[in-house]
C-alpha cells in the first residue's frame, strides 16, 4: 500500500497588507470603527489547500487604535481589554467548511480574550492566490462576522438618559488578510 504524504505549507501575514478591524455601536446611533495595528497570523495547509488550514492569530491587545486617544486608553483599561494583564487576543481555528459559493467558506474556532475562551464562526471570502512581481506567493482573504463582547466578560457600559446604553454588545468584524509563503521567492 502506498501512502501519499502531503507537505505542510506555512503561510504568514503580510503585515503591510493585513488589517484586523472591528466596529461597535456607540450612543445607539453610530458605529465606531477600530483596528489592531500589531497582528501575527500563521496558517499551515496541506499543500496549497486552504480547506485543510490550521490558523493561529495573535493580536497585541495594546495595539488597538480607534483614532481617539482617550477612547483607546479606556479600551486598554481594566474596563475592557486590560492590556497590562492580558497582552494578547488569540484565535485558533478548529474547522473550515466550504459553502455553496465557490470561494466562500465558514471558519470556526476559539477566540480567547482576557483568558476567556468562546467559540466564533466567521465568514471567509477567498480572493485568490498570486505571485507578486518579486516572486512571492500571496493569498488574499476577507473575513467578516459578528460576536458579542459579553461572551468574554466585556460588559462595561453606561445607561443613557434617553434609554439604551453607551456601547453596544455586538462587535462587527471585518478583516482584510494577505498571507504569504515566506520562502516562495526562493527558486
Amino acid at each position: 500500500m502506498i501512502t501519499e504524504t502531503l507537505t505542510k505549507t506555512k503561510w504568514v501575514a503580510d503585515k503591510a497588507h493585513t488589517e484586523i478591524s472591528f466596529s461597535v455601536k456607540y450612543l445607539m446611533i453610530t458605529w465606531v470603527r477600530g483596528v489592531f495595528r500589531d497582528v501575527d497570523i500563521t496558517a499551515y495547509t496541506d499543500g496549497d489547500d486552504f480547506l485543510t488550514s490550521s490558523i493561529e492569530v495573535r493580536i497585541n491587545a495594546g495595539s488597538i487604535y480607534t483614532g481617539d486617544e482617550k477612547r483607546d486608553s479606556h479600551l486598554k483599561s481594566p474596563d475592557f481589554l486590560d492590556v497590562e494583564n492580558y497582552r494578547q487576543i488569540v484565535f485558533i481555528s478548529s474547522t473550515i467548511q466550504k459553502t455553496r459559493d465557490e470561494n466562500r467558506f465558514v471558519l470556526n474556532g476559539i477566540l480567547s480574550v482576557r483568558y476567556v475562551d468562546a467559540p466564533v464562526k466567521l465568514n471567509v471570502d477567498y480572493d485568490g492566490t498570486v505571485r507578486d512581481p518579486w516572486g512571492v506567493e500571496k493569498a488574499g482573504f476577507r473575513i467578516t462576522g459578528e460576536i458579542r463582547r459579553s461572551a468574554w466578560g466585556l460588559t462595561w457600559n453606561t445607561v443613557l438618559e434617553s434609554g439604551g446604553v453607551l456601547v453596544g454588545d455586538e462587535v462587527k468584524i471585518d478583516c482584510g488578510l494577505q498571507l504569504v509563503k515566506p520562502d516562495s521567492n526562493i527558486e
